[in-house]
């Protein structure tokens, strides 16, 4: 296992991604995203790699992203690029995938750690899982998928009642409007993600499994997609906003934002 801010081990067909920035709560830097695109490209690769397993080090699957950190790059050219060899980890490049991956999250899943579950195929959840898709309260909004996938997973007014208010909601809400499909004992989410991947490599026949993912895949509207191309740029005017600046500044400072619609 490599001893990187993004771990990789390989099970048999399963390739296990970690999230590995514990002290932080796996919040994610440039190069976490990076290294997370290097793994996602490896699982689409490698042929002998029939299923994968999202999961997290530490108590929590993520803060989100550190925007001290990311903000500068996104403000500078409009987006996230993916390194050579890479693959975008919240699967809105435009190109087909057929691996499918499964997604264990706990504690603290918050803004693109919902966008990364919402981008996998099965999403398992402790009891403990918090999740908050919480931009709106930081003068942005989601550009990694929330806005596309959370309507479509959960229907516009469950998706709009957290969309909109970047409210707090809980693992039993989660399940209830179809973000995860299992919720169990805390410290059982990454164990039973394993076995579901596991269960995908083992008795479903790799073929099948890949057209049965290019087919659900190409019965996306057309317009979903054409709208994911534009999600990061469309960020951009938000965060030059004033309350963009307020926003970023209410984050690394730690208190409420007081924002004035400019």
């Amino acid at each position: 296992m490599s001893e990187t801010s993004i771990t990789t081990e390989r099970r048999g067909h399963v390739l296990l991604i970690g999230l590995n920035r514990a002290g932080k709560r796996n919040a994610f830097t440039l190069e976490m995203l990076d290294r997370l695109a290097l793994a996602v490209g490896e699982l689409e690769a490698d042929p002998e790699l029939r299923a994968g397993v999202l999961f997290a080090h530490g108590d929590h699957f993520t803060a989100g992203l550190d925007l001290g950190d990311v903000s500068p790059r996104l403000q500078a050219d409009g987006s996230l690029r993916t390194p050579a060899g890479g693959r975008q980890p919240w699967r809105l490049d435009g190109e087909p995938y057929t691996t499918p991956l499964v997604c264990a999250v706990q504690g603290w899943c918050l803004t693109i750690g919902i966008e990364l579950m919402l981008a996998s195929d099965v999403r398992v959840a402790a009891a403990n899982t918090r999740f908050k898709q919480l931009e709106v309260q930081r003068g942005i909004y989601p550009f990694c998928g929330a806005t596309l996938r959370m309507p479509r997973e959960a229907g516009w007014g469950n998706a709009m009642r957290w969309l909109l208010t970047g409210d707090e909601f809980d693992a039993a809400e989660a399940h209830r409007i179809g973000l995860v499909q299992e919720v169990v004992e805390p410290g059982q989410e990454l164990e039973r993600a394993i076995w579901l991947a596991e269960r995908i490599a083992t008795v479903a026949a790799p073929l099948g499994v890949r057209e049965t993912l290019l087919s659900a895949q190409a019965a996306i509207p057309a317009a979903e997609r054409e709208a994911a191309t534009g999600l990061q740029r469309a960020a951009i005017p938000l965060m030059r906003s004033e309350d963009g600046a307020e926003g970023l500044a209410s984050f690394l400072e730690r208190r409420e934002a007081r924002f004035a619609g400019r």
